[in-house]
């Protein structure tokens, strides 16, 4: 398939116009409806409905345009790696994060990396579902869950942290500790909306889930653990286990270990034909480097 047409066709779709796709390329509208047309005669069936409203998909130009995204994706990312091949790493490493990470450990690990490799520079982004969709211009993504997107990636498990129910020494001296699942009802309990997942249903160790209803729901997992800081409710939330700044050890205390939660894999995934970059690896290298001396 001839990629040139590929992006022009794509460009159209994204676009919603022949019009919009000339300024998006920066490509003549001439050109563009030539490739286009090729490419339809290339597919032998219409791909496009072109109507006074706009342009749009067919279904078959729908299928078309969902599959070929990754194709243009994976075709650009393999030049690259055969571009870098062999070299110090450089350049953007494009990072996608899940929202609410602790700041203080990606300052440290942003930190270690400049101070290894000064060429390379990082452009991160947050997300509350880091790979709910098309990884497009992006490097490397991490995520909570043991599954990774569909398609041409390469995932990496790093780390298997609990989640469990936390509440600060505060919160528990004022209110009191539940032991049963009936006492936890009683108190105010904070939910973290997991992609994917219903804040209003938390696991059990057992396997089997409960009803709860919370006072907050929140994708953001450290703005939570910050409410159980200042007291506002017991959290159930992924827990790394590490210090909190300007917090006494302790202070956060983990609650009913051996009824409520679960493990949770963190994982990093990168499109397969960027594996081999040298900036993917050493990013790889620092983390698991983290990890390990944490």
């Amino acid at each position: 398939m001839d990629l040139e047409e590929l992006r022009a066709f794509l460009s159209v779709v994204e676009t919603g116009s022949f019009l919009a796709a000339e300024r998006s390329l920066n490509v003549p509208r001439a050109t563009l409806r030539r490739r286009v047309d090729s490419l339809e005669a290339r597919a032998g069936v219409p791909l496009l409905n072109r109507t006074r409203l706009g342009v749009g998909p067919t279904d078959a130009g729908a299928v078309l345009a969902a599959r070929g995204r990754l194709m243009v994706l994976e075709a650009t990312a393999l030049v690259s790696s055969i571009r870098e091949l062999g070299r110090e790493p450089s350049g953007t490493l494009r990072v996608l994060l899940p929202v609410g990470l602790p700041p203080e450990v990606l300052v440290t690990l942003f930190s270690a990396l400049r101070q290894a490799h000064p060429r390379l520079s990082v452009q991160v982004r947050f997300s509350d579902d880091p790979v709910g969709g098309l990884l497009d211009g992006i490097d490397l993504a991490m995520h909570f869950g043991d599954r990774s997107p569909p398609g041409p990636w390469t995932s990496y498990e790093v780390l298997r942290v609990r989640e469990w129910l936390l509440a600060s020494a505060d919160y528990l001296a004022r209110r009191g500790t539940p032991t049963t699942l009936d006492e936890l009802a009683a108190h105010d309990l904070l939910s973290w909306e997991a992609p994917g997942e219903d804040p209003r249903s938390w696991p059990l160790l057992t396997g089997a889930w409960i009803a709860v209803e919370p006072t907050l729901v929140a994708t953001s997992i450290h703005f939570l653990r910050q409410c159980v800081i200042a007291g506002h409710g017991i959290a159930l939330l992924p827990d790394a286990q590490l210090p909190d700044p300007g917090v006494a050890p302790g202070f956060v205390v983990p609650l009913m270990e051996d009824l409520v939660g679960r493990e949770r894999a963190v994982r990093l995934v990168v499109p397969t034909a960027l594996a081999d970059l040298p900036k993917i690896k050493v990013v790889l290298q620092h983390v698991r480097a983290f990890i390990e001396g944490r």
